[in-house]
């Protein structure tokens, strides 16, 4: 068995070094579950494989796709992205609502090509399936979160601190810059009701002509860009809040379980099941509750350690090595026979 993980599609973006985002790091435990498995793989449709696994569905991909079915090879595509999304996400688009039920109409046709479609959330399946997706095409499956990259790290923590001039308890998020979406008004607001909080968002800022600017005339919010230690951003926070308004699951949300945060995140469909208010997280249904939650946790120790125990349960329970073993019977199905590793085969990326 050999996969081919067409994953060119950040390139788009500028590549994944200046870059960072949830699909992105899909992709990075993608492959890091292949290397569990001593499944080799490729991202060189040229070279000889057995599955082809697709994570957006470009145009270019999706003759890709069409390729490997005339070929008689099986394809996986990683339903990662909505129309809802895309229209949050990019300012033009934001203008351009009218557009909204032809991509969604691409989106599900091009779903629709894979042998299989995996989804990371119940809600993702949902939102396909009732577009059009034939249900029995469509698995559930966690992106996951790596604890071994993702862990409590004092060493970071300091250097970050030291760098940003954090003192005292300090909240954010790490998340790309996409305003709308992912609700940076919200960590503003947070900011002008805490004044005695720091309030960091660690991601990449967009050009205005791509997404709107954030309006921020809060002293102790304070908006980053890139960096490039993800790990030392998350450490350096005492409250992880991600308010994003769309979400088909949400790494940033594991990757701050993993550091062992105490979390608060918007009420959203993509969080059942596996977000449970009062137990992994707090969970606000209005801009209020943000604040009422946000206090709680900042005033109540006993909370804080209860959400922390339950976001680090939360982070082993969809490990990538939780999931090595699902993904396995996933890519033999498809071929209808058991893979063995042999020390003959070696992964090419």
């Amino acid at each position: 068995m050999k996969i081919c993980l067409n994953a060119k599609f950040y390139k788009a973006f500028g590549g994944d070094d200046k870059i960072r985002g949830g699909l992105i790091a899909a992709i990075e435990h993608q492959k890091k579950i292949l290397d569990l498995l001593q499944i080799p793989y490729t991202d060189n449709p040229d070279e000889t494989w057995d599955i082809l696994v697709v994570n957006i569905p470009w145009p270019a991909s999706m003759a890709l796709v069409r390729k490997a079915k005339r070929e008689g090879k099986k394809v996986v595509i990683w339903a990662h992205v909505s129309a809802e999304d895309l229209f949050q996400s990019v300012r033009i688009f934001q203008f351009l609502q009218f557009l909204k039920p032809l991509v969604w109409r691409y989106l599900i046709r091009a779903y629709s090509k894979g042998d299989i479609v995996l989804v990371p959330s119940e809600y993702a399946k949902h939102t396909i399936v009732k577009r059009g997706v034939p249900a029995e095409k469509v698995t559930v499956q966690t992106n996951g979160i790596d604890t071994k990259v993702f862990y409590k790290d004092p060493v970071r923590r300091e250097d970050y601190r030291k760098k940003f001039g954090m003192t005292g308890t300090v909240a954010g998020t790490v998340a790309l810059l996409l305003p709308q979406r992912k609700g940076a008004d919200t960590i503003v607001a947070l900011g002008k009701a805490f004044p005695q909080v720091q309030f960091f968002w660690f991601g990449k800022i967009f050009s205005p002509a791509l997404v709107a600017p954030i309006e921020n005339n809060t002293s102790n919010v304070r908006f980053t860009g890139f960096v490039d230690d993800v790990l030392a951003a998350l450490n350096a926070i005492d409250i992880f809040v991600f308010p994003s308004r769309e979400e088909n699951q949400g790494i940033a949300i594991l990757e701050a379980a993993a550091v062992g945060l105490p979390i608060l995140v918007r009420n959203l469909p993509a969080y059942e099941g596996w977000l449970i208010h009062e137990q992994n997280c707090l969970i606000a249904k209005t801009e209020e509750e943000f604040q009422l939650h946000f206090k709680r946790i900042l005033e109540d120790s006993a909370l804080r350690d209860k959400l922390i125990q339950g976001a680090l349960a939360l982070a082993q329970d969809q490990s990538l090595e939780s999931q090595t073993l699902k993904m396995k019977a996933i890519y033999e199905g498809l071929l209808g026979s058991a893979f063995e590793p042999t020390q003959h085969e070696e992964r090419n990326s």
